[in-house]
């Protein structure tokens, strides 16, 4: 039997994309010597320190921003590729496809190398608030998609309403592979005092690498405004409105009320985290994307054991409910906000939703879930 390699691409920044990373652990736990291609961006984690099990490389596109970026990212990609697949060509090769945006060089050298090809989607990814209202780049990235996803035998996705929505447009299958957390093991959680954070408030904790537009960031930033003193709002981790939070706690005069950290390893975020009495994930249901969203920061927050503040949207909503971890909006009003957040810390079922999350942690587990990627290796992909 020949030895395996994978070959996984991302656009995103490796340290900190925490499926990719659980993706390339199960596939070492497949035999698959592992190398990760992802791209190079300023300002993010820099594990310098940290040895990972698999090679990493990084690509240092010319542009940085728009559609040359993304043009300059993929020729490269396509070149790496291609030199490690001559490099690994006695070897039994796996490309595994992050997203849209990384899909056209893997296709090409599936292609052109006849190897096999997983794809997955971690959204939908034409349905990004980025793209609304740019009817040329959105019409770009969905012939891209129209003209290679129903080629693909079959490929993995978030959750059910996603894969569904794709079968009915692909009418190609897609397994479903959701984004929990391996769990993080310390030998003592951090004191409040030792991260600096205040001994005598409620923690309501919003985190997450994609604080980005229509993720109700901005007005939860607003609704710090109808909550007293006793309360501190923690933002950890970036996006594209990251800057603009900034803005509004200092226009709006709450700086004593927030608190923000940047992106961070996860097993450092973890601490911040279980120190938290109440989690936030307040997407808004204004495009597909977010619809049908189950963000990673669920499952942290579970993992953490506390209780969830969300929007009702359909996969968040199931698992809130069915669990009985947490409460729910009704409307993004700043002012309703702050009273669901009062309502929740002082809920009368709050030690009871705390308690469910260690139910929760069980049920929902990255070891159940890992297994679907081992048997689609083992069944797809037996060299």
């Amino acid at each position: 039997m020949k030895s395996k390699v994978c070959l996984i691409s991302v656009i995103s920044d490796v340290y900190t994309d925490q499926r990719v990373l659980r993706t390339a652990n199960t596939l070492l736990e497949q035999n698959f010597s592992v190398h990760i291609i992802g791209r190079k961006i300023k300002g993010k984690t820099n594990p310098s320190k940290i040895k990972y099990p698999y090679q990493i490389y990084h690509i240092n596109p010319l542009f940085r921003k728009s559609v040359l970026m993304y043009a300059c990212f993929n020729i490269l990609l396509l070149f790496k590729l291609f030199v490690l697949v001559i490099k690994n060509r006695k070897k039994c090769i796996l490309l595994y496809s992050n997203d849209l945006d990384t899909l056209i060089p893997n296709f090409i050298i599936s292609k052109l190398f006849q190897l096999k090809l997983i794809y997955d989607s971690h959204e939908i990814f034409t349905e990004v608030p980025e793209l609304q209202g740019k009817s040329i780049k959105k019409k770009i990235w969905e012939t891209i998609e129209k003209m290679i996803l129903p080629k693909l035998p079959f490929s993995i996705t978030v959750n059910e309403s996603i894969a569904q929505w794709y079968q009915k447009k692909y009418h190609t299958k897609f397994y479903v592979i959701r984004n929990i957390s391996i769990p993080i093991s310390v030998n003592k959680i951090k004191t409040r005092e030792e991260l600096g954070l205040p001994s005598d408030k409620k923690i309501i904790i919003l985190q997450g690498t994609g604080i980005n537009i229509h993720r109700g960031a901005e007005e939860l930033v607003q609704a710090m405004q109808f909550l007293d003193d006793s309360y501190c709002l923690l933002i950890i981790g970036g996006g594209d409105v990251i800057n603009i939070l900034h803005q509004m706690t200092e226009d709006l005069k709450l700086s004593h009320k927030i608190i923000f950290k940047k992106r961070m390893p996860a097993d450092e975020l973890y601490h911040y985290t279980c120190n938290s009495d109440l989690g936030i994930s307040i997407d808004k249901p204004n495009n597909l994307n977010y619809l049908y969203s189950l963000p990673n920061k669920i499952f942290s927050y579970i993992q953490a054991h506390i209780p969830v503040l969300s929007t009702k949207l359909p996969e968040i909503e199931k698992i809130i409910t069915h669990l009985n971890i947490g409460n729910f909006i009704e409307n993004h009003h700043p002012e309703h906000i702050a009273e669901k957040i009062k309502e929740s810390v002082h809920h009368k079922d709050y030690q009871l939703w705390k308690q469910n999350t260690y139910i929760a942690e069980k049920e929902l587990s990255w070891e159940k879930e890992k297994q679907i990627l081992k048997e689609i290796i083992s069944t797809q992909f037996n060299c």
